[in-house]
């Protein structure tokens, strides 16, 4: 490292040794050009600073003017959103509702509450979905239908709103928590404005919640259309969120998302307006700003400083062409004058047997400027060498981390430990163990919680100083715990065990006498070798876990722990298990047959022994029974030996057939009666919609009718019709509309002014044109054809001219 250091320097001076230093004559001539320009610059900048900043006053007053008329325009909206929802969570019908159920019985009630929701969702508000969540009695209304709160998708998030810690609030939240249920582009925008309050109104326990979303996107329909296209309005809320942006897709990101630096210059509650400058994707802007008083959201107009100056170009533009000639002029001056000045130098340097030439080579004049460059260089080498030191412990600390999380295989492990200068540790040391020590907080401690960071920084410190640095590796601090691995040259555990032990007394005494604290102590089982550094590790946060039971200030042997026995690493894959469980659920065979493949290659990616895998394949098949059983069907549907699952799970013995034996037996019968389970409940409500058709066709009768009737969702029965049938509702309907006309005009005298009101139109001739689109002629030509033009009424005739 001190090799590189001077080579370095000796690197620098040859570079300045090459560089040729500035003669009298040219500082001269430098600063009388200087002293001569100084006017000129000043005042060409004073007057194209002053031209900017009225230009830029008069912009800001106008821009300041735009978002108070905006700012009120949204508040004037938000409060009516809020009045008429104020009324909803008032009414008689929702108090009503609140300590009901809310099933199928109580269609009247729910009803009267979607009523209640629709009076609220008008052309004005912009309101796109009011949601009525009841959390004791499990249900949630919104505009798409009833649901039972557990069962919809993002009921955890919804119900967290709960949490919120005002009983009314404006929450920026995603828009696909309200259309869980619903088609994936059924959202017009990504996030929603949700005002929030709490139910009841009236009681203290608040166990739901009323929404009123409005799309953030509609926010941009308050921004008047001459607004200048070089003008970014932004909107953010309290939380610093991005509620409006030309970008919509920024919409619910934080602001710093949008290239804004400054967000601390609006952050203060103090200041409800004003305007400053800031970079906003790397370019100067002019910002103005104004904080609402109703919700605290800040209205933002960002205008880029090359518009703000466009006017003032001009002058400077004028400016710098008369500041350039005189420039021109002054340097021919200070040039002159200069020359005319270093003569008595010249002269001065001559009788001394100097030249200018020898003066640079010497760098006589340039020694103060060398001397404080080497002085800045001997620093910059300190603090180079600190930095580094720094940088060693850093990467050692981070090191040792990853080293006690089980990160390193064998050989990284020991070499990483060789490179940190523990080499002597590794071939000395016979027997080691893992401490961890955790700060025990009591009620008559001088310090707080938030002082935590800086007592364990002071006892690791301690711990540094007490433990000799030949028995121990450095201490780091993870999650709050203080881990080290200790180390003896004794071989005999027994006594390692008891120096161990004085050890951690002494160290309790120790913080306890200088901290006034009280800390716990966990200690690992002893062992041989660096690579069971990871199970020691758990070992000794598992003592520490004993501090439930034993209290504060104690010191955790592992070993009265767990009978002696070292802690068993068994990393179980819930998360796949978990997304095998919804593949099967959802009868998706080719993705149940991937995941079960990564299942048995995360179970047997694990050093165990043949008994212990034992344990995570009986864990896999109870858990698939468990969901077999409460998804009612029989383990006689799937088995039908007279053995036992768990036997014949016990006598397999390679992974090949452990993993076809769970797929074959169990997994994939479980699929087949999922699918069939679907198919039958596709098949059987696309029937109950082609039985309504046929009885009502002669009514209004809609999809979401028939989605009331059925107790579905329009959306999905829309999309089992489809499936099952090949046509949309509305395609089916006309279809068997037709069916039905072309038989009365078959088999009957019926006008065909009777015949299309009879099948809902509006009039005749809509019905005419349909059918001949549909037929390729007109019903009379139909009639006709089918022989039952007797009596063909003379109005139907002069209807179809």
């Amino acid at each position: 490292m001190h090799t590189l250091i001077l080579d370095d320097h000796f690197y620098i001076g040859k570079v300045l040794s090459s560089l040729k230093p500035l003669s009298f004559l040219s500082k001269l001539t430098i600063f009388t050009f200087a002293i001569s320009t100084l006017p000129v610059i000043f005042i060409g900048s004073f007057s194209y600073l002053t031209s900017s900043r009225e230009i830029q006053k008069n912009v800001n007053q106008s821009k300041m003017e735009l978002i108070s008329q905006i700012n009120s325009n949204v508040e004037r909206k938000l409060t009516t959103v809020n009045q008429t929802l104020n009324q909803v969570v008032n009414s008689s019908v929702l108090k009503k509702a609140l300590d009901s159920p809310l099933n199928e019985n109580d269609f009247i009630l729910y009803n009267d509450l979607r009523n209640e929701i629709r009076n609220m969702q008008s052309y004005d508000t912009k309101l796109e979905d009011v949601i009525l969540l009841n959390k004791q009695q499990n249900w949630m209304i919104k505009n798409s239908g009833l649901y039972r709160l557990d069962e919809y998708k993002d009921h955890k998030q919804l119900s967290n709103l709960l949490n919120t810690s005002d009983n009314t609030s404006w929450v920026l939240n995603p828009s696909a928590w309200f259309y869980s249920e619903e088609s994936v582009n059924a959202a017009k925008c990504n996030y929603s404005i949700s005002l929030i309050k709490k139910l009841p109104t009236s009681k203290l326990h608040k166990y739901g919640l009323a929404l009123a979303n409005i799309p953030a996107c509609s926010l941009q329909d308050v921004i008047n259309s001459d607004t200048q296209p070089l003008d970014n309005i932004i909107v953010i809320d309290e939380n610093n969120r991005i509620l409006l942006h030309p970008d919509l897709a920024l919409i619910g990101m934080p602001v710093e998302a949008s290239g804004f630096s400054e967000v601390s210059l609006i952050s203060d509650d103090a200041k409800p307006s004003g305007q400053f400058k800031t970079q906003i994707n790397k370019k100067e802007n002019s910002i103005t700003y104004l904080r609402s008083q109703l919700n605290g959201w800040v209205y933002l107009s960002a205008t880029s400083m090359e518009s703000l100056t466009k006017e003032s170009n001009k002058i400077g533009f004028y400016t710098v062409m008369i500041c350039m000639l005189m420039l021109l002029f002054s340097i021919l001056l200070a040039w002159a004058g200069s020359r005319r000045m270093y003569t008595p130098i010249e002269r001065l340097l001559n009788l001394m047997g100097q030249r200018k030439t020898d003066l640079r080579s010497k760098r006589t004049n340039e020694f103060q400027m060398i001397g404080e460059h080497m002085h800045h260089l001997f620093q910059s080498k300190s603090q180079l060498e600190k930095e580094i030191r720094q940088h060693i412990t850093q990467v050692r600390t981070f090191s040792l981390s990853q080293a006690f999380h089980g990160n390193y295989k064998k050989r990284e492990l020991l070499e990483n430990l060789e490179q940190f200068g523990y080499r002597t540790q590794i071939e000395e040391w016979k027997t080691m163990a893992v401490l961890t020590l955790s700060i025990d907080f009591s009620d008559d401690t001088d310090y707080e919680k938030k002082d935590l960071n800086l007592l364990l920084f002071a006892a690791h410190n301690m711990i540094e100083e007490l433990v000799c640095p030949e028995n121990r590796l450095a201490p780091v601090i993870m999650d709050q715990v203080i881990v080290t691995l200790i180390g003896s040259t004794d071989g005999e555990p027994d006594s390692f065990r008891k120096s161990l032990y004085s050890l951690t007394e002494e160290l309790q005494q120790e913080i306890n006498k200088c901290l006034k604290l009280e800390v716990s102590i966990g200690l690992s089982l002893p062992f041989q070798s660096f690579h069971k550094i990871p199970t020691a590790y758990r070992e000794g946060l598992e003592a520490l876990k004993y501090r439930i039971k034993l209290g504060k200030g104690v010191i955790i042997q592992y070993e009265n722990i767990n009978s002696g026995n070292h802690y068993l690493n068994l990393n179980y894959p819930s998360h796949k298990e978990n997304d095998l469980m919804d593949a099967i659920k959802l009868a998706e065979t080719e993705k149940a047959k991937e995941l079960v493949s990564l299942l048995f290659a995360s179970i047997f990616a694990q050093e165990l022994t043949p008994q212990e895998y034992q344990i995570p394949l009986t864990r896999l098949l109870n858990n698939l029974l468990i969901m077999m059983q409460e998804s009612g069907i029989s383990l006689n549907q799937i088995y039908h030996a007279n053995g036992s699952l768990y036997e014949e799970l016990l006598d397999l013995h390679t992974v090949t057939e452990i993993e076809d034996w769970f797929w074959s037996v169990v997994i994939y019968p479980m699929i087949k009666i999922f699918n069939s389970r679907q198919n039958a409940q596709y098949h059987n409500i696309s029937e109950k919609i082609i039985d309504l058709v046929q009885h009502d066709y002669d009514t209004d009768l809609t999809l979401e009718e028939c989605a009331s009737r059925l107790h579905y969702n329009a959306n999905y029965i829309s999309s089992i019709f489809r499936k099952e049938t090949g046509y949309y509702f509305s395609e089916f309907l006309t279809m068997y509309r037709f069916k039905m006309a072309k038989k009365w005009l078959a088999e009957s005298d019926m006008p065909v002014k009777d015949i299309a009101a009879k099948l809902r139109y509006n009039n005749s001739q809509n019905f005419i044109r349909s059918f001949r689109k549909q037929e390729g002629m007109t019903p009379g030509q139909y009639r006709e054809n089918n022989g039952n033009s007797r009596h063909k009424p003379k109005m139907d005739e002069s209807a179809e001219g």
